[in-house]
């Protein structure tokens, strides 16, 4: 069912919609909690991740886990304040296969990522950040509304009618062999500081 027609109550809040969020069951295998986004309204930049991991579902917030620690690194280096960022997920809950007491995190499909969108579309029309990072493909599908390959489309994108910009994953950099790691950073950090720049120059 699509999650516009099981929640047709338009919030009039991020504190409603995260209430409502909270009060939802998980559209994916495993979540236990709902993740919401943080941040103030009217921030400069929205970043849109994947989905929370481990650590996030544990937590209840965004980014705190290993590819949290590594954006915060880097917004620090390209001069962008996460506490006056908006942080936040297309899919607000952990989907991930139990393997004895691993949890192991597992890519949601086109369709799981459509039905979080309702969420996430009116999150972004509270805040209104003045401009829409789209961290890695699952980010860019769920803000464009259809797949982004990310080497050809990574740079400034309108995203359904959002000023936007398109760059990896920081997890993507993670799971890079460790001599490669170090350019990928740099350029991530570039990607952050044109989007930074790009916002600046809209206001």
């Amino acid at each position: 069912m699509d999650a516009a027609k099981e929640k047709p109550e338009e919030p009039r809040s991020l504190a409603q919609l995260n209430r409502m969020l909270a009060a939802a069951p998980p559209m994916v295998e495993g979540g236990t909690r709902a993740v919401p986004g943080e941040g103030p309204r009217h921030a400069l930049l929205a970043l849109v991740g994947e989905q929370p991991g481990d650590q996030e579902d544990r937590e209840g917030r965004p980014f705190v886990g290993p590819a949290g620690w590594l954006l915060d690194r880097a917004l620090q280096e390209a001069g962008v304040e996460r506490d006056k960022s908006y942080v936040t997920n297309a899919v607000k809950h952990f989907k991930f296969i139990r393997r004895g007491k691993r949890r192991i995190h597992s890519k949601p499909t086109a369709g799981e990522v459509r039905h979080y969108r309702w969420w996430l579309e009116r999150e972004l029309d509270l805040v209104q950040p003045r401009l829409v990072v789209a961290l890695g493909a699952t980010a860019a599908l769920a803000l464009a509304g259809k797949p982004v390959a990310i080497g050809r489309g990574r740079g400034p994108m309108v995203l359904d009618g959002r000023p936007g910009y398109v760059t990896i994953h920081p997890s993507f950099i993670l799971r890079m062999p460790q001599e490669d790691r170090a350019a990928a950073f740099r350029a991530f950090v570039a990607d952050l500081k044109k989007a930074k720049g790009l916002a600046e120059r809209a206001a």
